[in-house]
């Protein structure tokens, strides 16, 4: 080793030294780190997932033409009750009324077809008949000699095509018996078409959407969806279709209880039950920004919005489809849990190795290295003023407490803030000062 390095290795020796003097100096110069505290409590702990979303109707029928043509009557307006079997509305019967008429005409000119070619297979049973008598006759002269070869072949053929059109007749009758059929069938469309100009209520409810206007051209066709007309719905039963993501939806079942709360109505929170959770996933944006979520209905409960309905108008419902909803749904409920706050609980990958940080190490701000499986962890505050690192175990939670099921009793003061603190820069074994938050977060 020259002389050189020697002087470049004590020049690098004497940096790092300054260098941690200085560190310590510095940690010195600002004290313990101070901290906020709180200490583990019992209470009842009540988990929700909060999503948003529209009221709807529970039940509502879109109304979709199946012919085309001109509307000629809407007799109720948005809003109207109406009942079962009522007319909503009526399209131009005239086409359809035409086809009617050329498939009943068509209809019967195939019954007309029918009975003729009955009546020829009947003529040609009775020309087989006699064919058959004339030519038995000559079978029996031709033998005693009586009549010659040719007057026998004569009726020999004669017999022979009346056969053939006894079968021709019989085929004729079957080919008009199937076209009968045919033109019953025809008949049945067309008066089905017919029956369709005429669209009535398929159940009591409200018009909650009516999307034409008299004298309007709709078009409709049984192999498509046709012109919306109108949209039916029973407005006593409502719910909220709100969409949960995908990491809060293995938490909502079926008749989870639920509040709701309504734009439109402020400072009031309704009861409702989860009814309907989608199996497939409803995804929206791309690629990597792409959110996965799951449709899930929830139903008002009526006995929660009761004062809200006007007794003179029963039939009004409080809520109208596309009102805008808060939903918390409650997923859990537990009661006389130990919680501290959720700010304190934080993860390590390795505790062991946190331990083991020197002080130096941790004067200059080094972590443990993050390797191996993380901990859940607290920071519990000791009567010396050090911050003793705790690994718990934890349940459910809400927006400020979480549960701890495992680690610490009771009445135990653990570090709470600030965050950073907490979270990345704590070690155990550092000194500390508690603090109240206005304290902690004053500028002076």
């Amino acid at each position: 080793m020259n002389k050189n390095t020697k002087r470049l290795l004590w020049i690098a020796g004497i940096l790092i030294l300054a260098l941690v003097v200085v560190a310590v100096v510095k940690k010195r110069s600002q004290g313990d780190a101070k901290v906020t505290s709180a200490v583990s409590s019992e209470r009842t702990i009540v988990e929700t997932v909060v999503a948003n979303g529209k009221i709807q109707p529970e039940t509502e029928v879109i109304i979709s033409s199946e012919v085309s043509g001109k509307i000629l009557e809407l007799p109720f307006n948005e809003g109207a009750k109406v009942l079962k079997g009522e007319l909503l509305a009526k399209i131009n019967p005239d086409l359809a009324q035409a086809a009617l008429d050329r498939a009943e005409a068509a209809y019967n000119n195939a019954l007309a077809n029918k009975a003729n070619a009955a009546a020829r297979l009947v003529q040609s049973k009775a020309q087989l008949r006699n064919s058959e008598l004339s030519f038995r006759r000559s079978e029996k002269l031709f033998e005693d000699g009586a009549i010659s070869q040719s007057e026998f072949d004569n009726a020999q053929a004669t017999f022979e095509t009346a056969e053939a059109e006894v079968t021709a007749a019989e085929e004729s009758v079957k080919a008009a018996r199937f076209t009968v059929q045919s033109a019953q069938a025809s008949v049945k469309e067309a008066g089905d078409s017919y029956s369709r100009t005429t669209i009535v209520a398929p159940m009591d409810g409200t018009i909650s959407r009516l999307e034409v206007e008299e004298g309007e051209q709709v078009v409709g066709a049984m192999q498509m969806t046709g012109t919306e007309i109108m949209r039916v719905a029973n407005l006593d039963v409502m719910e909220v279709l709100v969409d949960v993501n995908e990491s809060d939806i293995v938490r909502v079942a079926f008749n989870d209880t639920a509040a709701v709360e309504v734009d439109a109505y402020i400072n009031r929170k309704f009861k409702g039950i989860v009814t309907e959770i989608a199996n497939s996933a409803k995804s929206s944006g791309m690629t990597a920004d792409q959110v996965t979520n799951f449709e899930v209905k929830i139903r008002i409960l009526q006995d929660s919005y009761a004062d809200l309905v006007d007794p003179e108008h029963p039939e009004l419902s409080p809520f109208r489809p596309g009102m805008n909803a808060t939903v918390d749904i409650i997923t859990a409920r537990k009661e006389n849990v130990v919680v501290v706050p959720i700010e304190s609980v934080t993860t390590r990958t390795d505790t062991a190795k946190a331990e083991k940080v020197s002080a130096v190490d941790r004067l200059v701000g080094q972590k443990a290295e993050d390797d191996g499986e993380p901990f859940t962890v607290v920071f519990v505050l000791t009567d010396e003023g050090r911050a003793q690192i705790q690994v718990v175990e934890t349940g459910i939670q809400d927006d400020k407490y979480i549960e701890i099921t495992k680690g610490i009793d009771l009445d135990t003061e653990v570090i709470s803030g600030p965050y950073d603190l907490v979270s990345q820069k704590l070690m155990p074994g550092d000194k500390v000062e508690a603090v109240s938050k206005e304290d902690l977060y004053s500028k002076d």
